[in-house]
């Protein structure tokens, strides 16, 4: 197989971090309060928020494990890319506005706000904590993947580059300052893939168009109970994207409800249009890097394919193009967990709130799941982000919607939903990623795939105790309601109104 230019992969890696770097620092310049860390002050309109916020979910698993789940496991394995941005219609449809409306700063915050419950934050900063941490992993993994095979670095270096240069960019400037990173990042990363695509479906048609056949697919996965892990896959898929800590962070940066709205509508374009990417790549991979099906390498066929279908100058620079659209992938994602974790840590576990405890929580957001990449046998991007989507449905989507939408929703409620839902699929994740259970079979199955029943678990779960405990409803429900499902404008005129009287 022919490998990569290292010289023009090292340049490209160099300055997609350099480039980081300065737009983060610019971040610093304009970034003044807490509020500028947080939330940058609620002021980022709906353009730039929705290419920061498709910068930051476009992940690893987007920009190279969606192709490898192809090149393995053939057309199947669309269902990634249709869950991933059919997520964001949920969102828009359920949660967006009126997320927007608490006026929180982060999930545990929305928690308290609704349930008027110490408890219930705690749970949820620990959920949130948890899935950060797990989300993290893959993309640390990934980026040492791609800098070993593009580079021959060592496999540890990618990842301990992208956990500084985020650690970086996030503690000197906060959301502020990443907003910029992840606007810059996202168009990076679509020039990344679509600029080499048109080469290489030029250098396919000049070989006769061959057919790309998927009727040998291999399926190491999913070869006990494919149905069953499909539908696990669309569950997760679907309805973790609503409580991604990363993701509904940002929905807090905009102005208002509406904003919030029309920010959502954007990126179901944004990201709609960069999924049409990936199975290019991983169809071209079946065709000439054949080999990655069998060793485990699958996830970096296409940092391969402009190399091996092209070769010479053209080849190099279009590598180097991938590999640094890869490392803004890895650097955009990481950026957007790290804030998100980082917030939690801030407000729930150090003793003070100011931007020097924030920094500090940065450092902390970022060093676990460091260790975690360096320590943890590595699993395919796509099925460890899919797992962590899997708790954020189990946990957060049963909140936010019940919370939004039901004003009987009681704190034991949220307790109950959230331990028995968002724990074992918390649980089920650590099993399968530890090795403990093996596939074949139903154990494995239910076990890599959790959302079939740990979503409804964590529903049934809020529902029926908060039915049980109808005494224990928060005495301000009405007005949270009221605050959540009214447009701003008239829930401050209602609000004046009731201090005349």
């Amino acid at each position: 197989m022919s490998a990569p230019d290292h010289m023009a992969s090292w340049v490209a890696v160099a300055l997609v971090v350099l480039a980081t770097v300065l737009v983060g620092g610019f971040g610093l310049r304009i970034s003044r309060t807490t509020s500028d860390f947080y939330v940058a002050s609620r002021t980022v309109r709906p353009r730039l928020n929705a290419a920061a916020i498709s910068g930051e979910y476009l992940s690893a698993a987007s920009f190279l494990g969606v192709a490898g789940l192809v090149l393995v496991h053939g057309p199947d394995m669309l269902w990634y890319p249709v869950g991933y941005t059919a997520g964001y219609l949920v969102l828009l449809v359920f949660v967006a506005a009126p997320l927007r409306r608490s006026g929180a700063y982060t999930l545990p915050d929305f928690a308290e706000g609704r349930l008027e419950s110490r408890q219930v934050r705690r749970l949820v900063s620990v959920l949130v904590v948890g899935a950060g941490w797990l989300y993290l992993v893959p993309q640390l993994q990934g980026a040492g993947l791609t800098l070993k095979i593009l580079t021959g670095a060592p496999g540890w270096l990618g990842d301990v580059l992208v956990a500084t240069v985020v650690a970086a960019a996030v503690a000197a400037g906060g959301m502020r300052s990443i907003t910029f990173v992840q606007v810059f990042q996202y168009w990076l990363k679509l020039t990344a893939l679509l600029v080499p695509a048109l080469f290489l479906v030029l250098a396919w048609q000049g070989d006769g168009r061959p057919r790309v056949s998927f009727d040998d697919q291999l399926a190491v996965f999913r070869a006990d109970h494919p149905l069953y892990a499909t539908y696990g896959l669309i569950v997760a898929t679907f309805l973790g994207t609503m409580g991604l800590p990363h993701v509904v962070v940002r929905f807090y940066t905009s102005p208002n409800g509406r904003d919030a709205r029309r920010t959502t509508v954007a990126v179901l374009a944004l990201v709609g249009l960069f999924y049409l990417l990936p199975p290019i790549y991983g169809a071209l991979g079946r065709l000439y890097t054949p080999e990655l099906r069998y060793g485990g390498d699958a996830d970096a066929a296409v940092l391969l394919l402009p190399a091996q279908v092209i070769g010479g100058l053209g080849g190099d620079f279009l590598g180097a193009l991938i590999a640094g659209g890869a490392f803004a992938a890895f650097l955009s994602t990481a950026s957007g967990l790290t804030m998100a974790v980082a917030g939690v840590i801030t407000q729930d576990v150090l003793p003070s709130r100011g931007v020097r405890h924030f920094r500090l929580a940065t450092v902390l957001a970022i060093a676990v799941p460091l260790v975690g990449s360096l320590l943890v046998s590595r699993v395919p991007v796509a099925d460890a982000v899919g797992m962590a989507f899997a708790v954020s449905a189990s946990s957060f989507c049963p909140l936010l919607v019940l919370g939004i939408w039901w004003r009987r929703l009681t704190p034991p409620g949220a307790v109950a939903g959230l331990l028995l839902g968002g724990g074992s699929a918390l649980l089920a994740v650590a099993i399968t990623v530890s090795g403990a259970v093996r596939p074949p079979g139903w154990p494995h199955a239910l076990l890599a795939w959790p959302a079939v029943w740990s979503v409804p678990v964590g529903f049934l779960a809020m529902i029926l105790v908060s039915l049980a405990t109808p005494g224990r409803i928060p005495p301000g429900t009405n007005a949270a309601m009221t605050r959540f499902h009214l447009p701003e404008a008239l829930s401050s005129a209602r609000a004046a109104a009731g201090r005349e009287r």
